[in-house]
């Protein structure tokens, strides 16, 4: 894991042993808690937005066929799809 001040997770990862782990790293996890969970931790729902504007991203590039099955046998030629298809995408 990449050195960062805060981890962004899904709702699946709330757990204590990922937040340990986590924690563990040196970064803080922000994670939404569980609606079962009898102890509430601290979420910043403000931060947790920069995490669905990547996850937006990677829905839209899945819609490309291409980059979702992942035809190309060399990286290259994937980071080459992978670019050609954001320029795309966010151009249009």
């Amino acid at each position: 894991m990449p050195r960062s001040a805060i981890l962004h997770g899904d709702m699946g990862y709330d757990s204590d042993a990922i937040r340990r782990q986590i924690e563990g790293k040196g970064a803080m996890p922000n994670i939404p808690p569980k609606a079962n969970r009898h102890w509430k931790n601290c979420f910043s729902p403000v931060l947790y937005r920069s995490r669905n504007a990547v996850e937006r991203m990677f829905c839209r590039l899945k819609d490309f066929r291409r980059i979702a099955t992942r035809y190309d046998r060399l990286a290259i030629n994937f980071l080459a799809a992978v670019c050609i298809a954001a320029l795309v995408s966010y151009w249009l």
